[in-house]
């Protein structure tokens, strides 16, 4: 049992899942003059799963600080500042939602507009 979950591996894992990868995502789609639709929803998706991944390590890093002796890691991860700690997974799921939604949208008004083309007489 370590003293402090600021030394634990899971630590910095959330450490990266939550500042890195989404800074590295959000960057290429900012950077890109032009994207497919297949990397705007696989982008969708990773922040999708980086927000899972985001909670679950909350959730580890709680049940490992009830039982070390410090106690600034309590005041992060198991008083009422932890709440604050679950909007990032919260907004990147929410914007991965969107990105994912905004391809669909796309997809589904040019088919509707192909339809209409090839289907005049509807």
């Amino acid at each position: 049992m370590s003293l402090s979950v600021f030394v634990e591996l899971r630590f910095w894992v959330l450490v990266v899942f939550s500042v890195v990868l989404p800074a590295g995502i959000y960057g290429l789609l900012l950077a890109t003059r032009s994207i497919s639709r297949t990397a705007v929803v696989g982008f969708g998706v990773a922040l999708i799963l980086i927000s899972g991944v985001d909670v679950y390590l909350l959730q580890s890093l709680a049940a490992v600080a009830k039982s070390t002796p410090s106690l600034a890691d309590d005041a992060v991860f198991i008083s009422e500042l932890s709440i604050a700690l679950y909007v990032l997974p919260v907004v990147f799921g929410g914007i991965g939602v969107n990105l994912i939604s905004h391809v669909l949208l796309r997809h589904l008004t040019e088919a509707e507009k192909r339809f209409d083309r090839e289907h005049p007489d509807e």
